[in-house]
């Protein structure tokens, strides 16, 4: 099978290898395999596999990798599970489905 890729060199993960304890968590809770383990710390093995999550973020314990969770085409993804109209990106606006709120225009997420 191949490797899923969604958009490429567009990812927010970011990996300060010097605060690295190569304890390994990140690899775990990765669902795509994005990093590797490499000489007893981790590497970025495919930056474009990342769906922007932020699994491996939140749970580093030396805050060695940052990512900025919900953007991307993970904001993508959950837009689209909330049902929402346009679910390209996290900062398409919507009008308001109210026709007594129908000049109130609302940011659909962030």
């Amino acid at each position: 099978m191949n490797r899923m890729i969604y958009l490429k060199n567009v990812t927010t993960l970011r990996l300060q290898e010097e605060k690295c304890s190569g304890c390994g968590v990140c690899l775990t809770v990765c669902p795509h395999d994005v990093l590797i383990p490499n000489n007893g710390k981790v590497r970025v093995q495919n930056y474009d596999a990342c769906m922007e999550c932020g699994a491996c973020s939140r749970n580093c314990p030396t805050g060695a990798i940052t990512v900025k969770s919900g953007v991307g085409c993970a904001a993508a993804v959950i837009n689209a599970a909330l049902g929402r109209k346009k679910d390209s990106c996290c900062c398409v606006i919507e009008e308001k489905d109210s026709a007594a709120d129908s000049k109130n225009i609302g940011k659909t997420c962030c």
